[in-house]
C-alpha cells in the first residue's frame, strides 16, 4: 500500500491574499489597474469592468486581503477614495465591510479618507461644467458619513483645513461639511451615533442594508442605520 503523501501546511491553507510581487504588486495592484481603465470606456465594458473588480475585491476581502495599506497608489481603498465619483459602489463596499479610511499601517499622518474627499470634491466641483454637482455632494456626504459611522469617536487628520476657492457656488456648502465633521470630533458621541456605529459592526460582513432592511424595526430607524439607501449594490453596479 502506497503510503499518502503528508501535505504541505502552507499549500493547504491556498492562495496568500497578503502576497506581493517582486515588483511589490499586491493582490489589489490588477483591480486598480482595471478601473483605470473604465476611464473612457463605453457604458456596457466600463459596466463589465467594474462587476468583475467588485467581485474579485469582495472575494478577496472574505479571506483577509486589506485594502487600505501603504504605499497608497497599491491601496484600492486609496484609489476608491480618489475617484469616488466613479467607484462609489466599490468603496461604500469596502467601508461597508470595515476597510479603514485611513492608511491602516500608519494612521491618518500617511493618508487621510477626509482629505481625500475635501479635495477631490473641491476638484470636481471646479471643473464641473455640466456635471450634476447635487449628485456629486450626496455622494462626498454619503462617503463621509460612511466613514464617521465605523467608530464612535472620528479621529481628524492634523490641520484639517480646505481650500473652498475653487467650489464655485457650493463653497459654503462643503464649508458646512467640514465644519460638521471638526465640531464631532470635538463633541462627545451622542447615544444615537453610539447605537447605529454598535448595531452596524454587529451586521457586519457585507451587505449591511439588506440585513437593516430585514430587522425589525421602526422604517425610521432603519432609514437612519442605511447610508445611501436609495439603491442596492447591484443596481449602482
Amino acid at each position: 500500500m502506497t503510503p499518502r503523501r503528508k501535505e504541505d501546511p502552507e499549500r493547504a491553507r491556498g492562495a496568500d491574499v497578503k502576497v506581493t510581487t517582486k515588483d511589490c504588486d499586491t493582490v489589489f495592484s490588477s483591480i486598480i489597474f482595471l478601473l483605470g481603465e473604465t476611464v473612457g470606456s463605453d457604458n456596457d465594458e466600463a459596466k463589465l469592468i467594474n462587476h468583475f473588480c467588485f467581485r474579485v475585491s469582495q472575494l478577496l476581502m472574505v479571506h483577509g486581503a486589506d485594502p487600505s495599506e501603504c504605499p497608497s497608489h497599491e491601496s484600492l481603498t486609496h484609489t476608491c477614495l480618489k475617484s469616488f465619483k466613479l467607484h462609489f459602489p466599490l468603496l461604500r463596499f469596502l467601508l461597508e465591510s470595515g476597510a479603514s479610511y485611513n492608511c491602516s499601517l500608519h494612521g491618518p499622518s500617511c493618508w487621510s479618507g477626509f482629505h481625500i474627499v475635501f479635495d477631490r470634491l473641491c476638484t470636481y466641483l471646479g471643473s464641473c461644467e455640466d456635471c450634476d454637482s447635487v449628485d456629486l455632494l450626496n455622494k462626498a456626504e454619503s462617503v463621509l458619513e460612511l466613514m464617521v459611522a465605523q467608530s464612535p469617536r472620528i479621529t481628524l487628520p492634523r490641520n484639517f483645513d480646505i481650500n473652498t476657492s475653487n467650489c464655485r457656488v457650493h463653497a459654503d456648502k462643503v464649508t458646512a461639511l467640514h465644519q460638521s465633521l471638526k465640531q464631532l470630533e470635538q463633541s462627545p458621541p451622542t447615544l444615537k451615533h453610539w447605537c447605529r456605529v454598535y448595531i452596524r459592526q454587529r451586521l457586519r460582513p457585507w451587505p449591511v442594508d439588506v440585513k437593516v432592511k430585514a430587522l425589525p424595526l421602526p422604517d425610521r430607524l432603519k432609514l437612519y442605520l442605511l447610508i445611501h439607501p436609495a439603491a442596492s449594490y447591484e443596481d449602482d453596479l
